[in-house]
């Protein structure tokens, strides 16, 4: 089979961590035990999110007094996929030693004239006071928005549309690497169409969204979201509460989860088995990546007809 495996933002660094890199290099390590026994049998993808570590270097970077302005966020995500990518590389290398493993650099094309540059809402960086943030609305022309009882930084999320190194990611795939590529949903640029020239782009691509295309591009047999939870929670927060089994996109759609939570790795799975009918996605923990593809557990999503019944309202 062919995989492609998306590490959620909260597989490195988890909620209340410090962002020290030993830190996230043991997550690192957790993950690779995961992930290893996969390319074992199966051509492997992995992708990985980069939340808390584009929010870190973003915050750092608008801190630097020897800057006259904070490095872009297409340059913070680059940054990012270095470092993680570097990561996951030498350790599936520890782990599995005289297997070809690579990182890629890899660029996400979006449209310019995105309507998501005129509606950001892509939460990064730390918590602020309305004080703090009307501050940097008024001096950086930040745009900022109420999450929870605090203000945070929000930049534009415009839809992945192609991705640049994909040539390149399916010869590696074809000739037994195991690839690690758009981490962080791939640095974002945009194309001058009649010149070709590419240029970054100030926003954050939603990194499920990347790895659904990425997925579908690479005629890719299972596409794993993998996550800090066991799969969609029907009814989250309430007496109620079940886990949702195996599923189809219409099924999975009818819920309307929760933009700010499992919102987009549901719309994520369901846009890829819906380009693909005979694939199957999959949202799950982590540690449960090769059981995922059993359908032994999480929430499989699959076209057709599901075991389960479209279920009523919300989700974890």
């Amino acid at each position: 089979m062919r995989i492609v495996a998306a590490l959620g933002g909260n597989a490195l660094l988890r909620r209340g961590e410090t962002p020290d890199a030993g830190v996230q290099l043991s997550h690192v390590i957790e993950a690779v035990e995961a992930l290893a026994p996969l390319a074992d049998e199966h051509e492997l993808v992995i992708t990985h999110g980069n939340g808390p570590q584009v929010g870190m270097l973003a915050v750092e970077s608008a801190a630097d007094p020897a800057l006259s302005v904070p490095y872009p966020m297409d340059v913070l995500g680059a940054q990012t996929q270095g470092m993680i990518g570097y990561w996951l590389t030498r350790e599936l290398r520890n782990a599995r030693p005289g297997r070809r493993i690579v990182a890629l650099i890899t660029e996400t094309l979006v449209r310019a004239d995105d309507p998501a540059f005129g509606n950001p809402t892509k939460f990064v960086g730390r918590l602020y006071t309305v004080e703090e943030a009307r501050h940097l609305t008024a001096t950086r022309a930040w745009a900022m928005r109420e999450d929870g009882a605090a203000w945070r930084r929000v930049v534009p999320s415009p839809e992945p549309q192609d991705i640049l190194e994909l040539p390149a990611i399916t010869l590696l795939l074809a000739s037994g690497w195991i690839v690690i590529a758009a981490g962080g949903g791939g640095v974002p640029v945009t194309s001058n169409g009649r010149t070709a020239q590419s240029h970054g782009a100030d926003a954050v691509v939603d990194k499920d969204l990347t790895a659904a295309l990425l997925a579908e591009r690479l005629n890719a047999d299972a596409l794993l979201l993998l996550t800090d939870v066991p799969g969609v929670i029907v009814g989250f927060g309430t007496p109620q509460a079940r886990p949702l089994g195996p599923t189809t996109p219409a099924q999975l759609r009818s819920l309307h989860l929760a933009e700010g939570s499992m919102g987009p790795k549901a719309d994520a799975a369901c846009r890829f088995v819906e380009h693909r009918p005979d694939a199957l996605a999959a949202i799950g923990t982590l540690t449960d990546a090769a059981a995922l593809l059993t359908g032994h557990t999480g929430t499989v999503i699959r076209s057709g007809t599901a075991s389960v019944e479209p279920a009523g309202s919300t989700d974890t």
